[in-house]
């Protein structure tokens, strides 16, 4: 763990507020990143250390709406144990794969992405609403996308969740409800891995993590609660808008060179 950056008082305040947000927003549709990376960078800490510190937050909101879902019956963890276990080695390659590889190719090709997934759901106002027909086998689904998003979690990030919850409503035939829970559990998983390797190497702000930990298991304990309260037709909404926003961020990112 890291501490070195030091932070005013009134900074602890307001990475609360950054967590709690981040939290109550990625719990329900996924993007949290969006409002709590640029709080960290904005604060002037260091880029590594700042997406270090925010593994570690999102690591506590992930974990805790994970628990909540399953709690309420909404994912069942020995039936997706295998997407854990891939998402898990997957996540590993990823954050390992980052060190050595650039992510510039990425950061042109993820937008594009993602704007098609909106594009998609916006002219198919059906899909996700209701559990339909799975298309891929329970297995070879978690083989091919838990080695695949949880390697481009580790190695990436933004967008992850989007493309899990449009995975499982499209592939696995569920609902965006059901895809929410279980896009958490896999976000969880590769947020845990992720987060061991950067605490290895020094890489997290534990006054910042922790404050920003408190909001987040709020957040994301209010967040999931409105989804198995709201289900599909409070998520669709709530997905698109995240998706695009995080479509509008990484384009700011690229054009701008803004955090």
């Amino acid at each position: 763990m890291n501490s070195t950056t030091n932070l005013p008082l009134w900074a602890y305040p307001l990475l609360f507020a950054a967590g709690f947000g981040a939290g109550l927003v990625d719990s329900i549709a996924g993007g949290g990143g969006i409002i709590s990376l640029p709080v960290l960078l904005n604060l002037g800490i260091p880029p590594q250390l700042a997406l270090g510190t925010n593994k570690f937050q999102s690591s506590f909101g992930s974990v805790a709406a994970s628990w909540h879902y399953v709690r309420r019956g909404l994912v069942g963890l020995r039936a997706c144990r295998l997407g854990i276990l891939l998402t898990l080695a997957g996540a590993l390659l990823g954050a390992y794969a980052v060190q050595h590889v650039s992510s510039h190719v990425l950061e042109k090709i993820i937008p594009v992405l993602l704007a098609a997934t909106v594009i998609y759901l916006v002219f198919q106002p059906q899909i996700g609403l209701e559990d339909r027909p799975a298309r891929l086998a329970t297995n070879f689904f978690y083989t091919i996308f838990g080695l695949g998003l949880g390697f481009y979690d580790g190695f990436f990030g933004p967008g992850t969740g989007s493309f899990w919850a449009i995975a499982f409503v499209l592939l696995c035939g569920y609902n965006l409800t059901r895809a929410t829970a279980h896009t958490k559990v896999m976000n969880a998983t590769s947020n845990l891995a992720s987060l061991a390797l950067f605490a290895a190497a020094g890489l997290v702000h534990l006054g910042a993590g922790l404050a920003m930990a408190a909001g987040q298991v709020l957040g994301a304990r209010l967040g999931a609660g409105l989804v198995v309260r709201r289900g599909s037709r409070f998520v669709r909404p709530a997905f698109l808008v995240m998706a695009a926003l995080t479509i509008v961020r990484l384009l700011w990112v690229n054009l701008a060179g803004r955090p």
